[in-house]
């Protein structure tokens, strides 16, 4: 028996928040990796982006169908393309993941110039803010999506400060540039990640409310 049309975009709506939960499973993982060294944890972040590809090439094909066939109108057309957008960003988070996987299996081997603090909470901030806007999205909520604007300013401070710590390091001692670059880039692609959070949220405000706002 064929889904109904509401059932078609509930599952959508399904495998946008499954997909989500991947991608911030490989922001964890991949700082764990780091953290610990783990090159193991790191290779696993790059399978984990394999599936990830599969999943928004397959999310991609319902919002298609569903857009050919249905011709559905107003806010079932904004929840369709937010989907679109949406998996769009949390495939660059699986991206961005899997550079600092691929950190962690460069550095492996090396001691850090300094204790790894700032970049786990970085991430959890992060992480924190992936989640919520997701959840705004699964709930509809506009409000907790417009949070993101000041959460991703605690961000930018932080890789700020990270950032100046490091080029601190680098001109005390040549001899640690390697090192404290490679932490720059990761504390860099956190950043970024923080900056597809504020995308998806403001998706989600145009989606509930028709408005189109930037938050950043």
């Amino acid at each position: 028996m064929a889904k109904s049309f509401l059932d078609q975009l509930e599952e959508l709506e399904d495998d946008v928040i499954e997909m989500g939960k991947l991608s911030i499973d490989t922001i964890t993982t991949s700082v764990k990796s780091l953290v610990e060294q783990d090159v193991e944890l790191a290779n696993r972040v790059l399978e984990m982006g394999v599936e990830i590809n599969a999943m928004e090439l397959s999310i991609e094909n319902k919002c298609m169908k569903l857009l050919a066939l249905q011709q559905p109108l107003a806010k079932d057309l904004r929840m369709i393309g937010t989907c679109l957008k949406i998996i769009t960003d949390l495939d660059r988070v699986s991206d961005l993941s899997a550079d600092i996987a691929e950190i962690a299996i460069k550095t492996a081997n090396e001691p850090f110039i300094k204790p790894l603090i700032d970049i786990p909470r970085m991430a959890d901030f992060v992480t924190s803010m992936l989640n919520d806007s997701l959840t705004a999205f699964k709930e509809r909520d506009a409000e907790l999506a417009m949070t993101m604007g000041k959460r991703d300013d605690t961000v930018d401070a932080l890789y700020d400060q990270i950032r100046r710590e490091l080029i601190t390091f680098m001109i005390e001692d040549p001899r640690k540039i390697a090192n404290a670059s490679h932490l720059s880039f990761v504390a860099r692609y956190l950043e970024r990640i923080g900056d597809h959070a504020c995308n998806i949220a403001a998706r989600v405000v145009y989606m509930v409310t028709g408005k189109r706002v930037k938050i950043e």
